[in-house]
This record gives C-alpha cells, sequence and structure tokens, in this order.
C-alpha cells in the first residue's frame, strides 16, 4: 500500500482541462472571444516552456467566477465535462488507476487547474483526494481571487507535505505520473516518478535517469 499520485492535464486526460475550460467559454460566448482566446493561447504556451506567471494566469482564469453567479457557473461546468472532459478520458488512464485501487493505494491528484474546474473530473475518474489551487469565496460567491499555495512546480510539493502532516501516509513506496516538465521538483521527491508522454524536456530528463516512460493515449 502507497501513495499514488497523478497529475490531471495531458497525463490523466488527453488534453489540458484549464485550457478547454476556457475554450468552452470562448466557444459559448461567455466571454469575449478574441480576446479571452489570444491571452489563454499565450498563457498556454508559456505553460509549456516552463514560464508561465502562475499569478496573473489566476487572475486571468479565475476571474470569469467572480463575474457569475455560482449556481450557473455550476451548470455550464456539469456541461463542460460531459462536452470536453469525459470524451478525452483514455481508457487506458481508467485501467492505470484500477490497478493502484487493486493494490490497495491510496490516490490523489495534484493539479495547477483550479479546484473549481477539476473537482467534478476527480470523481468521474473515482479519486478522492485532489490538491488543486483553489478560489476563494466569500458569501457562497467566488471573488476571483485564489487562496494558499497555487500547486504549481514547488506548489505541489508544499501542498503536497502539508496534505501528508496530518495523515499516516508518507512517501514510502510513493508514485507520481505526469507529462510535465514543470513537475520534476515532485517528480524528484517520490519514489516511483514516471513520465506519461512526457514533454520533450521531461522526456530527455527521464531517460538520462531511468525513469520509465509510458503512454496513456
Amino acid at each position: 500500500m502507497a501513495l499514488a499520485i497523478f497529475d490531471l492535464d495531458n497525463t490523466l486526460l488527453s488534453g489540458d482541462s484549464d485550457y478547454l475550460w476556457g475554450r468552452y467559454l470562448v466557444e459559448n460566448r461567455i466571454v469575449d472571444p478574441d480576446l479571452y482566446d489570444q491571452e489563454n493561447r499565450r498563457f498556454y504556451k508559456e505553460y509549456e516552456a516552463g514560464m508561465l506567471d502562475i499569478n496573473e494566469f489566476l487572475h486571468f482564469s479565475l476571474k470569469v467566477l467572480a463575474a457569475h453567479d455560482k449556481k450557473i457557473l455550476l451548470e455550464w461546468r456539469k456541461d463542460f465535462i460531459e462536452q470536453k472532459i469525459i470524451p478525452i478520458i483514455p481508457s487506458k488512464t481508467r485501467h492505470l488507476l484500477d490497478k493502484h485501487r487493486r493494490q490497495g493505494d491510496t490516490l490523489l491528484i495534484i493539479t495547477a487547474t483550479n479546484r473549481f474546474v477539476t473537482e467534478l473530473i476527480a470523481k468521474e475518474l473515482g479519486i478522492e483526494h485532489l490538491l488543486a489551487t483553489d478560489p476563494e469565496e466569500k458569501e457562497g460567491q467566488y471573488t476571483g481571487n485564489f487562496t494558499g499555495i497555487p500547486t504549481y512546480k514547488e506548489g505541489k510539493v508544499s501542498r503536497l507535505k502539508e496534505w501528508l502532516k496530518n495523515r499516516k501516509i508518507t512517501l514510502e513506496g510513493s508514485w507520481f505520473y505526469s507529462d510535465s516538465h514543470n513537475d520534476l521538483p515532485l517528480l524528484k521527491i517520490v519514489e516511483n516518478p514516471v513520465a506519461v508522454d512526457p514533454d520533450e524536456p521531461l522526456k530527455l530528463y527521464a531517460k538520462n535517469q531511468g525513469w520509465p516512460i509510458i503512454s496513456l493515449r
């Protein structure tokens, strides 16, 4: 029995839920199509290059939550999951998760994508534990800000250590599956790092370290 940690976007999913949420907003004209799409693409490229300013991106991406009533946001999210997310869950993802369940492992998703977007995805995958960037709420409505440490790069390590404090779980025998070089800080501290459909920097690093490289697509 061990802790099995999973990145979400482009790892368990064959796409990026944060980016696709932006596409959903654009396609349904919930946001200004041209301006939002341009910024959404810019931030995604910066993420791929490892140069994303996470604070700038979060203020951009969470702004839409503050602009609408929570009830309608939840309706949009349900539609988004059905339209954009369920079709990009590979069957191999479900098989991998089932393998770890059969081993008695504790499953945990750690993702930079905010909790509003990802909590239903975790439920769809049957994963109880989720660490994600937390949007701030006041009086039942989102403010457009976030609370705590964003789960990005070294922030994933900080949030994981905080999560482990009050649990009888350690990193002994632990696994972490990720596609991105942005996750190297966490990949380096688990006992079993696995590169999943990795980007080029992670692929090169994994080969040099002798880490397993797998595909779920």
